[in-house]
Order: structure tokens, then sequence, then C-alpha cells
């Protein structure tokens, strides 16, 4: 029996999700480049890092980061020289949120001041928040609404700046605060592939007063759309399933 893959830690989901070159004449198949790949040419093309940086950042060994990054530098080239639309999705990846390991993670902040302190049997609803309103464009909130919920009953909230995070940054901000679900209003496919990688629950389309939404969820009242996409200009869509990937619940080898 061949051992599973472990998890690759990824510090962020990609926040742009499909290239395609300017003067395409034909309709050529993507290149498909995997979430760990892309890590993988992050951390050493674009940080600097050394291949055993690189393999203690994603949590890895080292030949299997050079494995991974033959790989993607491999679909780079077919993606530059062939001209051919280039995809990011897939692979074996578990999104950080700011563990211990990760370096100046910027979530490292979040994780240590709201994680720890959820209870064992607390339920964490995040809402994209203004103004007691639910924001309607994830990818662009400034703001998330933290409630703490027991037994179907709201027991705290508080307020957190999203510090600027982008699309894909995100995910790992609501991970980092140990959130169990969202609530939001517009939300893009590459949005809702980074949630699911998360394995943070998504309630979408929704609108009105945070608070009520909130204990809506926590009764388990809350209308929502389970097929909502933001059409704002500043999401990303992507195609296939939302956050398939190899690193499900059965799939990590620790």
């Amino acid at each position: 029996m061949s051992r599973p893959k472990k998890c690759r830690r990824v510090c962020q989901y990609p926040g742009t999700l499909e290239f395609s070159p300017a003067n395409a004449t034909a309709q050529l198949p993507p290149v498909v480049l995997t979430v760990d790949e892309y890590e993988t040419i992050r951390l050493i093309d674009r940080e600097g890092l050394s291949q055993e940086q690189c393999a203690r950042f994603m949590g890895i060994a080292r030949t299997t980061v050079q494995q991974i990054y033959a790989a993607a530098r491999e679909k780079l080239a077919r993606f530059l020289v062939d001209g051919r639309p280039l995809r990011i999705e897939g692979g074996d990846f578990r999104l950080c949120g700011g563990e211990q390991g990760c370096g100046g993670c910027f979530k490292r902040r979040y994780q240590q001041q709201y994680a720890e302190s959820k209870g064992e049997h607390t339920m964490r609803i995040a809402v994209t928040y203004e103004d007691g309103q639910i924001f309607q464009h994830f990818g662009h909130t400034r703001q998330f609404k933290i409630y703490d919920v027991e037994q179907g009953v709201v027991t705290s909230s508080q307020v957190v700046d999203t510090s600027g995070s982008g699309h894909g940054a995100l995910a790992g901000v609501l991970s980092a605060l140990g959130a169990d679900a969202l609530i939001c209003g517009g939300i893009g496919g590459g949005a809702q592939a980074a949630l699911a990688a998360a394995g943070i629950r998504l309630y979408g389309g929704v609108s009105g007063s945070a608070d009520q939404a909130a204990q809506a969820l926590a009764c388990g009242a809350l209308s929502y759309d389970p097929n909502v996409m933001c059409s704002h200009h500043g999401e990303h869509h992507h195609s296939g399933e939302c956050g398939s990937h190899g690193c499900g619940e059965h799939h990590c080898g620790g």
C-alpha cells in the first residue's frame, strides 16, 4: 500500500487564477499549475528562499520540493513558449492559518489573538461587515464581524480589520481567526475555492443586518444562495469544482 501524500502548506490562495496570451489565435488547452506548484514558484523565485527553506515552510521534504518545483517550471515554460493559457487549481495542499513555522506570516497576529481563545464547542461565524450591514463584495471587505456561538446563542462578537488583505489572503485571515463559517453577499469562484480549501463553510448571497444574519445562522434559519457568484470586476471566476484538491480530511498523512 502506497504511503499517502503529505499535505503541502500554502500561505494563501493565489489572487489570480487564470492567464491568457493577449495574441492567442487558437483555442489551445490550458496548462494547469497546481496550487502547491504555484507556492514553490512564489517562495523560491519570488521570495528568494532556498529549496531547503521552501521545504520547511511547506512542511515537506526537500526532495518533494525539488519534484514539485521542477514540474512547475516545466509548466511555466510551456505556458510562455507555446503561448497556451495558464490556470491555477487543485493539488495536495492545505492553507496556513499562521501557525508556528511560517516565519513572519501576517496571519500570525490573527491566529495568536483570536484562534486560541475559541472554545472547544464554539462555532465561530465571520460576516463581511460595513456599518452594521453585510458588505456585498467579499474580495474588498475591510472588516469582518466575528461571532462566537454556543448552543444556538451568540455569546460574543467583535469587529476585526482585514488590514488591506486582498482576495487570496482573506481566506487565510478567516482560517487564522478560527472561523467555521462565512456569511457574505457576492463572492467569486476563486475565493470560494480558497474557503473550501480552508474548510470554511460558505453562506453567500445574504444582505441586511450582520447581527441578524449571524443569529439566524446560529439558529439554523438563515436564508442564503448556495449558487452565489459575484459579478464585481475585482473577483476572479473559477471553472471546475470549488476547492477540489487532494488534501481533504481523509488524505492528509500528517
